[in-house]
């Protein structure tokens, strides 16, 4: 190997530390500036950047499928008897335990029984274990000055098949059906029974769907089971002793029901010969033992009774005929129906002319069963409800207004609502608070009403859709409302605690509101009828009078006619004069 170079350094040169010394700053390079590069010259916009100091992190989607959800129900039976005995046949149940109780095992079993018995007795009765300790805080903190509100939870469309709820919201049909009547599931809030009709007078077409729907909130993309009328349903009712059995009433006048376990085909429908000749606008299933019973209302003027049992004809009849005639082109055409399941023989008829009808259906005869009438309305009588707590008190809503009325006093209601600009549609009471009610307008509009709280104007008024509300239907916890428009869209609302809450004496204020209202307008009542007969003696009267006077020959009465009448001009003449 050749060496071409050779370095050589002192061993003491190497490792010698560095020494730093201050010295001025002196300039090596100096380059002055150059206009003329100032063309060349490239603006950089404002760059940000951002430095991120914790780990990466990365996201990833995973479809899962839904947990279908299946309602069962147990049927509990009585049981212990032996298979001889009917539980149902009271006589049997009576004779058999008359017969065990004559055994003297069952004398001993008792007495030994006496002891463990006596010791939970006592136990109960000394704790109570549902006690509400803090219920007086719970009520201050529902007295909160919280400001009345509502707010919306579920949109519900007319939708025909899941792929609509991609292309669209409304009611795929030319002509829009109308939500005309909405029911909850009576043991669970996450069901709703709505029925769609086309109200419009000769607006139906030949393929308009006859279909109405129950809607699972919890899955409201497509309907849990549709029903399948002959005709569209105006008005559903569920059933409160078997929560799978509604009540329809179809708008060619027909009834039916359907039992949801046996699918959308109605069970049984009347026949067309013994229905109702107009749209039936009200049905109600009555108390009954068995569950069975219902009665139906409609604008042909009469009510009939029915039991689902056997549609093929009505089992009663009663024509809405206030003359008491009995004469159906007389009857009053009935929009509107009302039953309080606490008064079983009474029940209310709200009719097309704006009278509210009060029947009695134990009657002796047909005319008796027309109690009495209230007429406040220039309009139909769209919606009629009792106040639950004070069933003497009952709402009307009709025209352009809702008027509270009592059973005591017939000639006028005594609170009402002012006038609105819009129509209302329908309305009913609050389910928790006794001075609360609902009202759904013609220009979309939802009021809620607190008589304790403001009289003149609604404490809540909420623009809930630009198209007509329909109808209208509370839950029975007060807190969640069902609105039904006139393109067939549900919106449901959830209302504040404030508005769904019983406040503190509210029961005996709104008591006490009633009754003084109820005394007031009789006291007025009677009043109007003494002016009313002093009238009618004044003008019999003068009628006495006149025909006194009839004797008088024709010139005598001009002569006389004229001197009065010189005589008020003479008098108006001197009034003028005086004031000058």
């Amino acid at each position: 190997m050749e060496i071409m170079y050779v370095y050589t350094r002192k061993r003491s040169e190497f490792g010698r530390p560095c020494s730093f010394s201050d010295r001025p700053a002196k300039v090596n390079v100096d380059i002055p500036p150059d206009p003329s590069l100032a063309s060349a010259f490239v603006l950089r916009n404002p760059v940000d950047s951002y430095v991120q100091h914790t780990s990466d992190m990365s996201e990833h989607e995973v479809n899962t499928e839904r947990v279908e959800v299946e309602s069962r129900g147990i049927n509990h039976v009585e049981g212990g008897w032996p298979k001889d005995i009917n539980p149902q046949e009271m006589e049997q149940t009576i004779r058999y335990r008359k017969k065990v109780e004559k055994d003297e095992n069952y004398i001993n079993t008792i007495m030994h029984l006496g002891t463990l018995m006596e010791h939970c007795v006592k136990q109960n009765n000394a704790i109570d274990i549902y006690e509400e300790y803090f219920e007086e805080e719970e009520l201050e903190e529902a007295e909160d000055d919280e400001p009345p509100s509502a707010k919306t939870i579920n949109v519900i469309s007319k939708l025909t098949s899941f792929f609509d709820v991609l292309l669209s919201k409304r009611d795929p049909n030319v002509t829009k059906r109308t939500a005309t009547h909405l029911s909850w599931h009576p043991d669970t809030c996450k069901k709703l029974a709505v029925a769609y009709s086309s109200l419009e007078f000769q607006q139906s077409m030949k393929d308009m769907s006859f279909d109405s729907y129950i809607w699972d909130l919890e899955n409201s993309n497509k309907p849990e089971l549709v029903l399948k009328p002959s005709s569209p349903l105006v008005s559903l009712e569920y059933s409160r002793k078997d929560s799978h059995v509604l009540l329809g009433g179809c708008y060619n006048g027909q009834m039916a029901y359907w039992d949801t376990r046996k699918g959308g085909l109605p069970v049984e429908v009347s026949t067309v010969e013994v229905s109702h000749r107009d749209p039936v606008y009200g049905a109600i299933w009555l108390q009954s033992k068995t569950g069975t019973e219902c009665f139906s209302a409609s604008t042909d003027g009469q009510v009939l009774w029915w039991d689902i049992r056997k549609l093929s004809k009505p089992t009663e009849t009663l024509v809405l005929d206030i003359t008491r005639k009995g004469l159906l082109e007389n009857a009053l055409g009935a929009v509107s129906l009302e039953f309080e399941p606490t008064m079983p023989t009474k029940f209310m008829v709200g009719t097309e002319q704006g009278i509210v009808i009060a029947c009695n259906r134990k009657a002796k005869t047909p005319p008796e069963k027309i109690t009495s009438t209230y007429s406040g309305h220039h309009g139909p009588v769209y919606a009629l409800a009792r106040n639950p707590f004070y069933t003497k008190v009952f709402l009307t809503v009709g025209d352009w207004t809702a008027r509270i009325w009592s059973e005591e006093t017939k000639e006028s209601s005594i609170m009402g609502t002012k006038y609105h600009l819009s129509y209302l549609t329908d309305g009913c009471w609050s389910t928790v608070r006794p001075s609360v009610f609902f009202t759904t307008r013609s220009d979309g509009t939802l009021d809620i009403w607190d008589f304790l709280f403001k009289q003149k104007d609604p404490s809540l008024s909420l623009k809930v859709c630009d198209e007509p509300l329909s109808s209208l239907r509370l839950q029975d916890n007060g807190c969640i409302i069902g609105c039904g428009s006139k393109l067939g869209t549900v919106t449901l609302l959830e209302i504040s605690s404030g508005l769904c809450t019983l406040q503190r004496n509210e029961k005996t204020l709104a008591t006490a509101m009633f009754e003084r209202e109820t005394k007031r307008e009789k006291i007025l009542e009677a009043r109007h009828r003494e002016m009313r007969l002093k009238e009618r003696a004044r003008s019999e009267g003068q009628g006495t009078e006149m025909e006194g006077k009839l004797v008088e020959t024709p010139k005598e009465l001009l002569d006389r006619v004229r001197r009065e009448f010189f005589e008020v001009i003479e008098a108006e003449r001197t009034r003028a004069e005086t004031q000058r």
